[in-house]
C-alpha cells in the first residue's frame, strides 16, 4: 500500500463504490438500531404505564382507611423508594408517604416523569402517575426508572461505537478496495503502453475470475489477437507482394523493352503485346482477389445473411467442378448429409469458399485420384469436408496456408497466385466459422465448420 498515494485513490471506482455501499449500510444500521431503541424504550415505558394505572385502579377500589394502611406499610417495605406511593389531600398537603410535595402535573391519570430528590441528596427519575380519589384528596403512584434510563444509555452507546466502528471498518475497506483496484490499473496501463509503444505480442493480465475488469481485458485481448493477426498480415502482404509480384512485373517489363530494341515483324509485335496483356490481366486479377478478400474482411455483406444449407452448397460446387475432374480422370465425390446442414451466411460466399477449396483439392491431387466433399452435421454444428490424395500440407505450414499470396516451394510451379486460402479463410472469419487442416494419410483434409441453425 506505500506505493500508492493516498490522493489517488479516492479517484478510483472500488473507493467510491465503497464510500457508498458504507454510507447506505450505515443508514441502514442506524436506521435499524433507532427503530430497535424506540421499540425497547416505548416497550419499557408502557409496561411501567400499564402497571402505574393498574395499582391506581387497584387502590381507587380501597376503602380509605384500608388504602391509608396499605400505603403505610408498602412504604415500610420498599424503604428505597424503588416504588414510592403517596397520599395528598384535597388542597394538595401531604397525608402520608416519602414524597412530600406533589410534583407538577401535566393532568390526572397522565404519566408523567421527575426528578426525586432523596434525603440522602441521590437524585432518581421517578415516573409517577396522579390520581383524583372519590373524596378529593389525591393519590400519588411511582416508580423508579433510573434501570431504564442507564438501559437507554446504554443503547446509546452501543450505538455510537457500533457506528464508529462501522466508520472506521469501511473506511479501511474502501481504502484496502482503493488500493487494490488502483494497483490493478496500473497494471493494466503498464500492459497498455507496451502495447502503444509497439509490443502487439504482450496481453492485459487476467486474473481468470471472470470479474467485470476480466471480461474486459478478453475482449482486449481478442481485439489485439485480431490486430496481431491483421499487422502480421499487412507484413506478410507486402512481403509476398515484394517477392512474388516482382516475377510477372519483371516479365511484363522485360517483354516490352524487348519488342521496344528489336525490329519485330507486325506479327512479332502484336504477339509481345498479347503476352504483355496477359501479364497484366493476370496482375489484376490478383488485385481484385485482394480487393475482394478485404471487401469480406470488412463485413460488409454480414446484414444478407441467411440460413444455408450446406448439403446445396456442396452438390451445386461439385457439379461446377466435375468437367474439370473427368478431364484429367479423378472422381470428384460427395456425400450429403442424411439432414439439413444449415449454417447462417451468404450463399455466394460460402459457394465461393467451397469452389476454391475443391479447385485446390483437384490442382494438386494426382490424374486417376479421388476427392470427396462431405457434408457432416452433429446437434451443434454443420461441417463442410473437403478430402484429396495430393502432397498434403506439412504441419508447419498449416497456418502460414492462409495468409494472403502465400505459396509453399512444393506449389509454385502450379498456377496460382496463393489468395484462394486467403479468401476461404476470409469467409470463415465472417461467418465465425472454425477452418481446419488434417493430415488424410494420403493427402489433406480441410473442415469448414460452422454453428448450426435450426430452421
Amino acid at each position: 500500500m506505500s506505493c500508492v498515494r493516498l490522493s489517488e485513490i479516492p479517484r478510483t471506482i472500488s473507493f467510491r463504490t465503497a464510500l457508498l455501499f458504507l454510507a447506505l449500510f450505515g443508514c441502514s444500521f442506524f436506521a435499524l438500531f433507532g427503530y430497535i431503541y424506540w421499540q425497547t424504550t416505548g416497550y419499557l415505558i408502557a409496561e411501567v404505564d400499564t402497571a402505574l394505572h393498574r395499582e391506581a385502579e387497584r387502590q381507587q377500589a380501597q376503602p380509605p382507611a384500608l388504602r391509608l394502611q396499605e400505603i403505610l406499610q408498602h412504604n415500610q417495605q420498599d424503604p428505597q423508594g424503588r416504588l414510592p406511593y403517596a397520599l395528598f389531600d384535597a388542597d394538595g398537603n401531604p397525608i402520608t408517604g416519602p414524597v412530600q410535595q406533589l410534583p407538577a402535573l401535566r393532568g390526572y391519570d397522565r404519566p408523567t416523569e421527575f426528578m426525586w430528590d432523596k434525603s440522602n441528596g441521590h437524585d432518581r427519575p421517578i415516573r409517577f402517575l396522579a390520581h383524583r380519589l372519590d373524596d378529593g384528596s389525591t393519590l400519588f403512584v411511582g416508580q423508579d426508572i433510573h434501570d431504564i434510563r442507564e438501559f437507554d444509555e446504554l443503547l446509546v452507546n452501543a450505538l455510537v461505537s457500533g457506528g464508529a466502528l462501522l466508520l472506521v471498518v469501511g473506511l479501511l475497506g474502501a481504502i484496502t478496495l482503493g488500493v487494490l483496484a488502483h494497483r490493478r490499473l496500473d497494471l493494466l496501463s503498464r500492459s497498455i503502453k507496451k502495447i502503444v509503444e509497439g509490443d502487439l505480442s504482450r496481453r492485459l493480465p487476467t486474473r481468470g475470475n471472470n470479474d467485470d475488469i476480466d471480461r474486459i481485458a478478453s475482449v482486449v485481448n481478442g481485439m489485439l489477437d485480431a490486430l496481431e493477426r491483421l499487422m502480421s498480415e499487412v507484413k506478410g502482404v507486402c512481403d509476398d507482394i515484394a517477392h512474388d509480384l516482382r516475377t510477372p512485373l519483371t516479365r511484363l517489363i522485360a517483354g516490352l523493352e524487348r519488342a521496344q530494341r528489336r525490329n519485330l515483324s507486325q506479327q512479332e509485335y502484336c504477339l509481345a503485346i498479347d503476352t504483355a496483356i496477359e501479364d497484366a490481366k493476370g496482375l489484376m486479377q490478383t488485385f481484385r482477389a485482394l480487393l475482394r478478400i478485404s471487401e469480406i474482411e470488412g463485413s460488409a455483406r454480414r446484414s444478407h445473411f441467411t440460413p444455408v444449407d450446406l448439403n446445396r452448397i456442396g452438390a451445386d460446387a461439385v457439379e461446377l467442378f466435375e468437367p474439370l475432374a473427368q478431364e484429367r480422370g479423378m472422381t470428384l465425390e460427395f456425400t450429403p448429409c442424411s439432414r439439413a446442414g444449415h449454417v447462417l451466411g451468404d450463399p455466394q460466399l460460402l459457394f465461393d469458399a467451397t469452389c476454391n477449396l475443391i479447385d485446390n483439392a483437384i490442382k494438386f491431387s494426382p490424374d486417376d485420384s479421388k476427392v470427396e466433399v462431405r457434408v457432416l452435421t452433429d446437434a451443434s454444428h454443420c461441417t463442410l469436408s473437403i478430402r484429396d490424395h495430393g502432397p498434403g500440407i506439412p504441419e508447419a505450414e498449416r497456418e502460414a496456408v492462409f495468409r494472403r499470396l502465400y505459396r509453399s516451394e512444393s506449389s509454385r510451379h502450379t498456377p496460382g497466385n496463393g489468395l484462394g486460402l486467403s479468401m476461404v479463410s476470409a469467409v470463415a472469419r465472417l461467418h465465425d466459422m472454425t477452418l481446419q487442416v488434417h493430415d488424410a494419410q494420403p493427402g489433406c483434409r480441410v473442415d469448414l465448420i460452422g454453428n448450426r441453425q435450426d430452421t
